[in-house]
């Protein structure tokens, strides 16, 4: 498969995942804003609705302009190495990680810049986790993928294209 191909597929699967987020946002704000929590689990999983005007823990509340410029930066990088991933097929968990990241940066960004807030709405009450979106799910799963990949899965010689030396095209 071509460079351009993965890259168009790469985009395609970001765009369908921050789809799925706001879709999962919207019907939050329609069910559940202003309603009581929606306990799914008693006293383990709830739909919780919460508007989040920062980061993880409400960190950097109202820096509109901070968290645009942090994510186009985060959203640059991402584009940067996923464009130099080799096309073997051991570089598909890879992609899917870059996919993960940049749609669920992207899908809590829209809500930033549309709403000055975040949607938050799932709640895991048994361990009082912060209530969070689906877009963070992507972010914590393709964090926690990366992690696994590169401490257990790729060797230091696969991890090449991460270098900024000048490198060989690959096929």
């Amino acid at each position: 498969m071509t460079r351009q191909r993965y890259n168009l597929i790469g985009i395609l699967a970001a765009v369908i995942l921050t789809a799925l987020d706001q879709w999962t946002k919207y019907l939050a704000v329609l069910h559940l804003k202003g309603q009581s929590p929606i306990v799914l689990w008693e006293g383990v999983f709830e739909l919780h609705y919460l508007e989040n005007r920062g980061a993880a823990f409400g960190i950097l509340q109202g820096q509109k302009a901070v968290f645009l410029v942090c994510t186009l930066v985060i959203l640059m990088l991402i584009a940067f190495y996923y464009n130099r991933l080799p096309g073997e097929r051991k570089f598909f968990p890879m992609r899917l990680v870059a996919v993960l990241l940049a749609a669920g940066a992207v899908g809590n960004l829209i809500d930033r810049m549309r709403y000055s807030y975040v949607v938050d709405f799932l709640y895991f009450k048994l361990i009082d986790f912060p209530v969070f979106n689906v877009a963070d799910c992507y972010v914590t799963v393709g964090a926690v993928l990366l992690a696994v990949l590169i401490l257990f899965v790729y060797k230091e010689e696969d991890l090449g294209f991460l270098s900024l030396k000048r490198r060989k095209e690959q096929k």
